[in-house]
């Protein structure tokens, strides 16, 4: 396949259009590489080891979810410069589909749900709210574990989800008003449970996010590298 028609129809999939302002230049193609494309990897994050992991397996595009050029560059330097060293020395292409990904129909919102089994989902104006069928307690182990309930929950029947980095008062306001008796997201801020109208449930950013990246990888017949964030609990 050539790069353009790999391009067009991860556009299809995830139209950029769909993408948040801030990602406006940091999704697409980040960096260009041989124009055939014939073996495809995915991962969540670019990062070194997974680069690396792509390199050996010769392939010649990555797919993300999210960019590691988050900032205009003006310095090759460090870490970036390792990672475009091995990019660049691979001859691989980049593809980043960050927050169309999350909006778009089968997007990271859909794959979260499916993971935990929720039915009768509604969308909210970012993730969605569905009856959960499952107790907290494989809620938990479906996610890898790492998870931290905060305030009393007390039901989980009707589950609100915003994959990834969720955690704002207007979704919780949202979710609250749609029904939902929790809230599930990742990177809980203290100030915003405390002003929280629902128990929160939060779990790793790696673990609401991953699930969409490897059932994209596993419907294309593509590789997902695994980079699981190394997290240790202590009592």
């Amino acid at each position: 396949m050539h790069l353009h028609a790999f391009i067009d129809e991860m556009e299809r999939l995830a139209p950029p259009a769909l993408a948040e302002e801030f990602d406006t230049g940091k999704i697409g193609l980040v960096v260009e590489g041989r124009p055939e494309i014939s073996r495809i990897c995915c991962a969540l994050d670019a990062t070194a080891f997974v680069v690396r992991r792509a390199a050996e397996a010769g392939a010649d595009m990555l797919v993300v979810h999210h960019t590691p050029l988050w900032t205009p560059v003006t310095a090759l330097t460090g870490p970036t410069a390792l990672l475009m060293r091995q990019l660049l020395k691979a001859d691989m292409n980049l593809y980043v589909m960050h927050t169309n990904f999350d909006h778009a129909p089968e997007g990271v919102n859909d794959a979260l749900a499916e993971l935990l089994s929720l039915e009768d989902s509604v969308a909210l104006s970012l993730g969605l709210i569905g009856t959960c069928t499952i107790p907290v307690e494989e809620l938990a182990r479906r996610l890898g574990g790492n998870i931290r309930i905060w305030g009393e929950l007390s039901s989980l029947s009707r589950l609100a989800i915003v994959a990834g980095s969720g955690f704002d008062p207007a979704f919780l306001a949202e979710a609250k008003a749609a029904g939902a008796d929790a809230f599930l997201s990742a990177e809980l801020k203290h100030s915003v449970f405390r002003a929280s109208p629902l128990p929160c449930i939060e779990a790793t950013h790696y673990a609401l996010e991953a699930p969409a990246m490897r059932r994209l990888a596993a419907r294309n017949g593509w590789q997902y590298i695994e980079d699981t964030p190394r997290i240790r609990s202590l009592i």
